[in-house]
């Protein structure tokens, strides 16, 4: 845990009491300060209580009393409308924080010489953020990853020198985080995505773009290309950061153009090397090369070497439910990606494999699966699932898709499986790509995607003539 002593002695509300909250709760007792923790729900509260955490009911409080107010990033700050405790904070004209804040200002108190780097987008960033912890682990750093990954930011590991702090960025936590100042920023694209909560792709993209605000001089900046969001961005970054421009789709000339699984590191419009991605399953298509290319150019912004970085891409295993292979049964690849929860999402596995048994569907996102038409001659067959059930097979149709509605991940895998096993091709693959949110039927896409790991285990369990 980080003791957070900047607001020693003084009075905080914190709301929301998930996993962030209850870290920043903990977080701001062990640094001295009088914490009021609250939460609209009993299980947050319960939660509360059971660790012991000074439990206040928000609604009766004197809000005067409070220097500043800890906010889950999962409670409405600005939209659809404001939480009620974020009127009454601002109604008393009390600073709105969130952990990751509370960590950055620890970190500038005890002027820490530790490295931070930070990373968010709407697609991928999870999987970077590990593969950069994973690079570093992986040559002996002491790491830390956490922030919308893993573990909340304050139940790291003490502020350390020689530290490396590897933070996912929601734009939740953005928006929560007026400090925000990494070693090294990375923002690998913007899709419409999360507009219930800012109102706009406009207002989400200017939070985006926060995590390159502070940078200074020295600090590094990198950035996906490939989006016009994105691009705008890049061309509006100024002063002597070092910026990195990656792409899959063009050359750049001064980043990574990762083209046909090998990075192309560039400097002043100069290869000045290569490394091959070939053969690595867990960074397949260009969606992972862009991962990995981000992943290079912030390592590189905070001292690590070309070598060190080559060795720890050819070692990285990938991420649950992120283009996970999870098992081979004869020719059948099956690939679970539930947390492919829009379309954007899953067109990065979609355009990543051929021949493919794609099983689609859930709660889905505004625009459905119309924009991934692109994609369809690699599917052999779609099996539906969930409410967008009778929505998605009006698309498919009308591009000649095969499909099947199976209601259920269970019936849709056995299905799945059977018809890809009479597959010719050399690879064919069952493939968990909703394009879809899971509430309908799921919790969240984890849960989602152990139903499909499962589905596929009581396939093993099976005699292989069942589906052969």
């Amino acid at each position: 845990m980080i003791p957070v002593t900047s607001f020693a002695d003084q009075k905080v509300a914190v709301f929301g009491l998930g996993m962030s909250g209850l870290a920043a709760a903990r977080a701001l007792l062990a640094g001295g300060a009088n914490v009021a923790c609250w939460d609209d729900g009993d299980v947050g509260r319960n939660k509360a209580q059971h660790a012991q955490l000074p439990l206040v009911d928000l609604r009766h409080a004197n809000w005067s009393d409070y220097s500043a107010f800890v906010l889950a990033p999962g409670v409405p700050l600005t939209h659809p409308e404001p939480h009620w405790t974020v009127r009454k904070a601002k109604q008393y004209d009390v600073p709105i924080l969130g952990d990751t804040e509370l960590f950055f200002r620890e970190h500038k108190k005890q002027g820490s010489q530790s490295k931070i780097i930070g990373i968010t987008g709407t697609n991928g960033k999870s999987t970077t953020t590990a593969l950069v912890a994973h690079i570093l682990a992986t040559n002996g750093y002491n790491t830390q990853m956490g922030g919308n990954i893993g573990k909340a930011v304050l139940e790291l590991d003490l502020l350390q020198d020689d530290a490396f702090y590897v933070i996912e960025f929601s734009s939740y936590q953005i928006d929560l985080t007026p400090s925000l100042h990494p070693n090294a920023s990375a923002l690998l694209n913007i899709t419409p995505d999360h507009l219930d909560r800012h109102g706009t792709l406009e207002n989400y993209t200017a939070i985006k773009a926060r995590i390159f605000t502070q940078l200074e001089d020295g600090d590094t900046a990198v950035i996906g290309v490939d989006d016009a969001y994105c691009q705008k961005i890049a061309d509006n970054l100024k002063g002597k950061l070092a910026v990195h421009h990656i792409s899959t789709e063009h050359s750049v000339d001064n980043g990574i153009y990762a083209k046909g699984g090998t990075l192309h590191v560039m400097e002043q419009g100069r290869e000045t090397s290569q490394i091959s991605l070939a053969g690595m399953s867990s960074l397949r298509g260009a969606h992972n090369w862009q991962n990995a290319g981000i992943a290079y150019h912030v390592l590189q912004g905070v001292g690590v070497s070309h070598d060190e970085i080559a060795k720890g891409l050819q070692s990285f295993s990938g991420l649950e439910h992120r283009m996970q292979e999870i098992a081979r049964l004869g020719d059948v690849l099956f690939v679970n990606d539930s947390k492919a929860t829009n379309a954007d999402a899953a067109s990065k596995a979609l355009s990543s494999f051929e021949h493919i048994y794609w099983i689609v569907g859930g709660v889905a996102k505004e625009g459905g699966i119309a924009s991934l038409t692109e994609f369809f001659p690699n599917i052999e067959k779609a099996y539906l699932i969930g409410e967008a059930a009778d929505a998605f097979s009006h698309v498919l149709a009308e591009h000649n898709v095969a499909y099947q509605n199976y209601g259920t991940i269970e019936g849709a895998v056995a299905q799945a499986a059977k018809d890809a096993a009479q597959s010719q091709a050399s690879e064919p693959v069952v493939l968990l790509s909703p394009a879809c949110a899971s509430f309908d039927q799921f919790p969240n896409f984890a849960k989602r995607g152990d139903a499909f790991c499962q589905a596929v285990k009581i396939l093993y369990l099976d005699s292989k003539s069942n589906y052969s």
